[in-house]
Formats: structure tokens, C-alpha cells, sequence
């Protein structure tokens, strides 16, 4: 079998994918929905990714025609992952970095598969905007010393923009708690974990949350020195104003 896990620039929502692939999308893990029929096994996760598994690469692409999106779009973010079926294997199921074999193929352990493919391609979006703002925080503190007041509103925009990404990765990729599916199912969060471990979710999440707190404390150095000037511009329009009003009182008593 092979599995394509694709972020999609676009919303889908479930009843075109049940139309196009002719197929019944039920709730599942972590909000997310899955269906199978005879030719495909699909997850849709809540944080815009679209899993399809079929037994050949051209079914998937057939898939992907009938839902019209590209492989050949900009900056697509898709993973693949070949599935064997092993039934003489001694034990449940082999992860490494080539492919993924099962001893038996059930559509649970598909599910565990692909919200593990699917998190790893949410998070690999989120690490490209992390580049994006990266770079930005970077240009800010380059140009620190020609900060005006008048760009204290782009940057609360940012910071914004900071936090929104940053609750959007914890919230929605789910990679700080264990799936509560796995709970009851030491086999399926065996599979997780291997997956996990492979993938490096949670090494590559950590990195990212440490890169978003690096970033945030840019901003906030920025948003001190901007107070700071706006202080200081506050002091000095009140020392003209008293200067003013001492210059007009000895106008008047020396008049």
C-alpha cells in the first residue's frame, strides 16, 4: 500500500470528499474524520491535512484528481509512506525510515498511521511560517536603532500573529498529549510512539515552541525600547511646556 499526506491550501469539507471518492466519512481521532471503502482508506485531520492510502501510487493521484488539488502547486507540503502486509511476521508491526509493515492490516492501526504521517506534515507548515517570522524578527532587531513610535502598531500585529501560531500548534497538532484513542490500546500507542519516534514530532514541536519564545523575546525587547522612547518623548514635550511657561511668566513680569 502507499499513503500520501498532503496540507491543503485549501478547506476541504467532508461531503466533497465523500462525493468525489465515493465514500462515508465517520469522526475518529482527535476530532478528525476517516472513511475506507474498497480502494482508498482516508483521514481528514482537523488541522487541514488530507491522508489517502490505496494500493497503488496511481489510485492516489486519481484521488487527488477527483478533489482537484495539484501536486505541482508552490510550496506543497505532502510526505509519503510506503505500507506493507507481513502476516508471518513474529511481531505486530516494524517501523524505519523505508516503510511501515504491519502483521495485519486493520483499519485502526491505519488510523494511528495516519494521524502520525498527517501531525508530522501539520507541523512541518508550521515550521515554514516559523522560518517566515524568523526572518522578520530578525529584520526588526536589525533596524532596532530606526524603530519610530508609529511601528508599535505593526508590531503588536506581530506579536499577535506570534501567538495565534504558537496556540494553534498546541491546540490543534496534538503532539503534547497522547491521542486518547491510544489510552485503552497499548498496541496502537506502541505504533504511535514508534512512528513518533521516527518522524521526530516531538523533538521538531519542542524546537519550534523554543524558536516561537526566542521570537517572542525580540518583540518584547522591541516593544520595551519603543515604550521607552515614547517615554522619553512624553518627558521632553513636558519639559518644553514647562520651559515655555517659565519663558511666558518672565515675559509677563518683566512687562
Amino acid at each position: 500500500m502507499n499513503l500520501l499526506s498532503i496540507y491543503l491550501t485549501r478547506p476541504l469539507i467532508n461531503s466533497t470528499i465523500e462525493y468525489a471518492l465515493e465514500l462515508t466519512l465517520t469522526k475518529g481521532f482527535e476530532n478528525g474524520y476517516y472513511g475506507q471503502n474498497q480502494k482508498y482508506h482516508v483521514l481528514l485531520a482537523p488541522f487541514g491535512v488530507l491522508t489517502l492510502i490505496a494500493a497503488e501510487k496511481h489510485e492516489i493521484l486519481e484521488a487527488l484528481r477527483a478533489l482537484s488539488i495539484s501536486l505541482d502547486e508552490p510550496d506543497l507540503i505532502t510526505q509519503d509512506y510506503p505500507i506493507r502486509i507481513n502476516h508471518e511476521m513474529q511481531k505486530p508491526f516494524e517501523v524505519t525510515n523505508e516503510a511501515i509493515v504491519l502483521q495485519h492490516n486493520s483499519i485502526h492501526d491505519l488510523n494511528v498511521i495516519a494521524l502520525a504521517i498527517s501531525q508530522s506534515v501539520g507541523l512541518e507548515h508550521y515550521e515554514k511560517q516559523l522560518e517566515s517570522l524568523f526572518a522578520q524578527s530578525r529584520s526588526i532587531i536589525e533596524s532596532i536603532h530606526t524603530i519610530s513610535l508609529s511601528r508599535r502598531k505593526h508590531l503588536m500585529q506581530f506579536a499577535s500573529r506570534l501567538a495565534l501560531t504558537r496556540h494553534d500548534m498546541v491546540g490543534n497538532l496534538v503532539l503534547l498529549d497522547k491521542p486518547n484513542v491510544l489510552w485503552d490500546d497499548e498496541e496502537a500507542e506502541m505504533l504511535y510512539n514508534a512512528l513518533s519516534l521516527i518522524l521526530e514530532l516531538h523533538d521538531r514541536h519542542e524546537i519550534a515552541l523554543a524558536k516561537l519564545s526566542h521570537i517572542k523575546e525580540d518583540v518584547v525587547l522591541v516593544m520595551d525600547i519603543i515604550n521607552h522612547k515614547k517615554s522619553e518623548y512624553l518627558e521632553w514635550i513636558i519639559i518644553i511646556l514647562i520651559g515655555v511657561e517659565i519663558v511666558m511668566g518672565l515675559f509677563e513680569f518683566f512687562k
